[in-house]
């Protein structure tokens, strides 16, 4: 019986919203240093934004905006079980949210192309 919690959509829930928040969290240093260069390096920043044009970035921004959904649904399902009582129909909601996580990342890759 040891290790059966892991087939459970929860724990992986748990799991994509933990992973989710520190892969943002390594982000933001990233962030700011860019929104540093806009404000006081336009050469730099410049270079940058075209760098940013490349496919690879296009995927990693989509990478993004998915670990960003993730998260953010990742943190509503938690509310709900922190507000709510148990139902089965919450492992609906566990898939319903990541489908609509990934969603959201393949309306952003379109948008972005």
């Amino acid at each position: 019986m040891r290790g059966s919690h892991r087939s459970h959509a929860n724990y992986w829930a748990f799991g994509l919203h933990r992973i989710s928040g520190i892969l943002l969290a390594l982000f933001l240093p990233i962030h700011f240093h860019v929104l540093y260069l806009a404000v006081h390096n336009d050469s730099v920043f410049d270079e940058f934004v075209y760098w940013a044009e490349s496919p690879l970035v296009k995927v990693a921004e989509t990478v993004l905006v998915v670990l960003l959904a993730l998260h953010l649904t990742g943190g509503v399902r938690l509310l709900a079980i922190e507000f709510f009582p148990w139902r089965d129909w919450q492992k609906t909601i566990v898939a319903v949210t990541t489908g609509l996580s990934l969603a959201t990342g393949l309306i952003f890759l379109l948008n972005v192309i």
